[in-house]
Parts: structure tokens; C-alpha cells; sequence
């Protein structure tokens, strides 16, 4: 795995911040790390470095390299570069612009491929070599589950980028972890009203499931609110991360009685999985003497652009969207637009507003120690960020805001104009009691 570092002097920046550090014991993952007084890469010089980690290879590639273009936006609006985007509509107003405690943001990539080890192998180097204070990324909830372990064993603070498995901040949540992307459980609340509207209460529905933590939770969570609105489910099958081909796994939805199919996929899986449902032509059938339908829980604005479409009229859910008229979205479009020629994704946006979160806290606490941090972000309540008012809640670090239901356009404007937003599911709809997810936070760990 090969690392971007900017500027390109950043190695000799560290090796003089790490003279005098005290080699400590650590934990077996970690074989040589810098340290330092007060904390685990206690940035000394000028710079503090931040990890970019996201999948620019695999089958969420497309969402990793919007995800890259936000962080980078990111960190030329905390430098004072640019026209400052959401710095602008952000209620916190500790960023000016100069930077985050007196110091330029710098970073380092790597890239997950998708992949658990892959990304804590590149997570494990930005900490160790790099000297980074925080990593963030990633488009898997297997792979934020994996680097959110190993950033909570190392003692930096991870923020999360696309996972939606409720285990994140749920069974496997973390102290020095936080999400604000939001979950399974919250799309199933979301959804579920709108599709008993479109589809009513007597329907069967077989499910197509990404056989890792993410797929799981999704069906999980679909099947409790859609069977709790009196829907059955015929099936539920797992299919392998980057299968490409699914037509092994459509073929037995005709014969099953179904007449709904949910498509627990993500990335280039969904596309691929949907573009062949649709070729199955089981858009066109009629089972039960209903309409066939199909359900997309979680989508994206490069999925559905990627589907083309196949995505007309189809629901789901998602976390943001690019049309949406609150000040902070229509700051983050324009800023975004202005500097690579096309509207964000929902990945670019989750990205972009980790990356302002952390900077606040880190100005609001004075500091990059990762308790300090953790402190300043448990139960901060934020708006100008797109979504309304968000929470991050305290118990266990997931946020809360509105949530987005989405269907695919009918008669799209252009290339981008490929999702419509049908329902705003305001907050009160999708919180939850933390203790229903289960999980413990456990004690921060400033890595010393």
C-alpha cells in the first residue's frame, strides 16, 4: 500500500517531533510508535496530520474517491483556502480559518480496497509512520468496524465515514470512535411508512443480502418494520462483497412467490444487482396480482447514477442529498461544484462534516488528545451542517438528524438530477434508545 503524503516534507517534520518521545509498552498490534508526553502523536511542529482511509480500489471504489475529493476540500477550508464552504453555515464558529489550534492541517491516504485487513494494515501505518492524530474513512461497515477496534487499541480518534451497519455504534461501538453517517435501524424507520403507502400491508418480499456486518444489519432492520406492518419475507440470501454476476441469485426470486424484492447492496454490487433484476424483467411482472416492486434501503446519488435507469421510481433511503435548500447543503454544493465540476455525494458530505467535526472539537477542547476530544464532541448539538439540528449523542457516539427516503427519478434533468426526495423523516422518527443496540463504549485511550 503506497501513502500520498502533502507536503512532501512532512517525514522530517515528524522524525524532529518524535525526538525525546519515551518508548513505551504497547499494544501487540503496534510494534514502534511516536510518542510523546502527553499523548500518542502529539503533533510538536507546525502541522497536525490527519489519515484519509478509503476504498480507491474495490467495489465502493466510486464512493472512496468522492470521499478523497471531500476530505481535501475539507482541509482547504480549515487552512483558509477556498471560500470556506460550511465553515460559513456551521453553528460552532471556533474555526476561523487558519487552521485548528494554531497549526496547518496536513494529511496522509491509503487505501482500504474495501477489504477489513487491508484497511487496518493502511490505518496502522498513517498511526505508526506518519504520525497521524485521526483516521477517518472508509465506504464498509466492516471496515469502519475493524480500523474503529484498532484506532481504539492505538489510542487516536476515529472518525467514521460511510458505515450503516447499526453495529458500529451499536455491539461493537468504541470511546475513541464516531459515526456520523446514519444506520440500518434508522432507514427501516424511515422507510417503512412510505413503502406501506406505496405498496400497502399484504406483501412478500424476498431479500438479496451483502453477506458481511452491513448486509446483515440492513435485512435485519428491513425485516422488523416491514414485518411489523404485516409484510412476510419468503427469503432472505447472502451474496459475497463484489460478486459482479447475481444472476445465480435473481434467477429463484421468480419462482419463490415473492413480489417485492429488497436489495441489500452497496456500491457497484447494487448496481450490478439491480441493473440485472431489472434485464430478469422483474419490474414488469406482476405476482399476487400485484405489481412487482423492488427496495434499494440505502442508496447513493453514484449508485443511482451508475444504475441509470433501472432506478426509476425505485425507493430508499439515504443521508444527504445534494438538492436539498438549507444554507449549509447549498454552501457545501457550490464550494464542492466550484472545485470539481459536479455535485457531492452523500459519501463526499458524511466525509466533509467528519472532518470539520473533528477540527471543531479539537479548537473547542484547545488540544488533539483524544479524551479531550472525545469530550468535546459526546452530546454536542450542531447545526448548518445539512439535515437540521444533529446530536452526537453521548451514549453511543451515533448522530441524529433527519433522514432522507428517495426514489429514483422519473424524467431526470441531467446526469446528476437522478434521486428525488420524497419524505424528510424528521429526527423524533428515527431515535432510538442506545441500550436497544447493545455494546460498550469502554474507557477512551489516549495511547499512552
Amino acid at each position: 500500500m503506497s501513502l500520498i503524503r502533502k507536503p512532501l516534507n512532512r517525514r522530517s517534520i515528524l522524525r524532529a517531533g518524535a525526538v525525546g518521545g519515551a518508548a513505551l509498552a504497547t499494544p501487540t498490534i503496534f510494534t514502534s510508535k511516536v510518542w510523546s508526553a502527553g499523548y500518542l502523536n502529539e503533533p510538536t511542529g507546525a502541522e497536525v496530520i490527519l489519515g484519509f482511509n478509503v476504498p480507491q480500489t474495490g467495489a465502493y471504489a466510486d464512493e472512496g474517491a468522492d470521499e478523497l475529493r471531500a476530505y481535501q476540500l475539507a482541509v482547504k477550508h480549515l487552512n483558509g483556502e477556498g471560500d470556506g464552504g460550511m465553515l460559513n453555515t456551521f453553528s460552532s464558529k471556533a474555526l476561523q480559518g487558519n487552521g485548528v489550534n494554531g497549526k496547518k492541517v496536513a494529511y496522509v491516504t491509503g487505501d482500504t480496497q474495501t477489504k477489513s485487513d487491508a484497511a487496518r494494515a493502511s490505518a496502522k501505518r498513517m498511526i505508526e509512520k506518519d504520525g497521524a492524530v485521526m483516521i477517518t474513512g472508509g465506504s464498509s461497515s466492516g471496515v469502519a468496524i475493524a480500523v474503529q477496534s484498532l484506532c481504539q487499541e492505538a489510542g487516536v480518534i476515529f472518525m467514521a465515514g460511510l458505515t450503516h451497519s447499526n453495529d458500529t455504534t451499536g455491539k461493537d461501538k468504541r470511546k475513541n470512535g464516531f459515526r456520523h453517517f446514519f444506520n440500518t435501524e434508522m432507514s427501516g424507520a424511515a422507510l417503512a411508512p412510505v413503502l406501506k403507502n406505496a405498496f400497502g400491508t399484504d406483501r412478500t418480499a424476498y431479500h438479496l443480502t451483502a453477506d458481511y456486518t452491513w448486509g446483515w444489519s440492513q435485512e435485519g432492520s428491513i425485516k422488523k418494520y416491514t414485518e411489523g406492518m404485516g409484510w412476510n419475507t419468503a427469503a432472505a440470501v447472502r451474496t459475497p462483497l463484489g460478486a459482479g454476476d447475481f444472476s445465480q441469485y435473481i434467477t429463484p426470486v421468480l419462482n419463490s412467490g415473492a413480489d417485492v424484492l429488497v436489495l441489500n447492496h452497496y456500491g457497484k454490487d447494487m448496481v450490478n444487482s439491480l441493473t440485472q433484476a431489472v434485464q430478469f424483467g422483474l419490474r414488469d411482472k406482476q405476482v399476487n396480482g400485484k405489481d412487482f416492486a423492488i427496495v434499494v434501503p440505502l442508496y447513493s446519488r453514484l449508485m443511482a447514477q451508475g444504475a441509470g435507469e433501472n432506478v426509476k421510481g425505485i425507493f430508499g433511503s439515504t443521508n444527504w442529498h445534494w438538492s436539498l435548500q438549507d444554507e449549509g447543503s447549498k454552501a457545501f454544493v457550490k464550494s464542492f461544484g466550484q472545485e470539481y465540476g459536479f455535485p457531492p455525494s452523500q459519501a463526499a458530505h458524511t466525509t466533509y462534516c467528519q472532518a470539520l467535526l473533528y477540527a471543531d472539537a479539537a479548537q473547542r477542547a484547545g488540544t488533539f488528545e483524544p479524551c479531550a476530544l472525545a469530550a468535546a464532541l459526546e452530546g454536542f448539538e450542531f447545526d448548518g451542517m445539512g439535515n437540521g439540528p444533529t446530536l452526537y449523542r453521548a451514549e453511543d457516539h451515533q448522530c441524529f438528524k433527519d433522514v432522507l427516503v428517495v426514489k429514483g427519478k422519473e424524467n431526470p434533468s441531467s446526469q446528476f438530477d437522478v434521486l428525488e426526495v420524497v419524505e424528510v423523516t424528521p429526527r423524533s422518527q428515527v431515535e432510538y434508545p442506545a441500550e436497544i443496540l447493545g455494546g460498550e463504549l469502554g474507557a477512551c485511550n489516549n495511547g499512552a
